[in-house]
């Protein structure tokens, strides 16, 4: 195996791994940033208000994402086991 295979292969994976976790927090982030927002507004701080929220928009997005991200996961290792024959050379 070559370090050129070696580094595409993380490469690969790092930029899967960035998606996915993109996929997952940008919805937390912006219901998080709407939260803060209505929150400065009207000068309520709390700091409890804003979990719950962003708990269940972070778990609705990992319900309705899943069966890609598994997809995508699947794919890739799918991937990486048959090719195994030609990293080894």
């Amino acid at each position: 195996m070559t370090p050129e295979i070696v580094l595409d292969l993380y490469g690969e994976a790092l930029y899967l791994v960035v998606v996915l976790v993109a996929v997952i927090v940008l919805p937390s982030l912006l219901v998080g940033l709407i939260i803060a927002t209505f929150q400065a507004a009207t000068q309520i701080n709390e700091q409890t208000l804003s979990f719950l929220p962003r708990l269940l928009v972070t778990l609705l997005t990992i319900m309705w994402a899943g069966p890609w991200i598994l997809t995508k996961l699947l794919d890739h290792f799918g991937n990486i086991f048959t090719n195994i024959p030609l990293f080894l050379g």
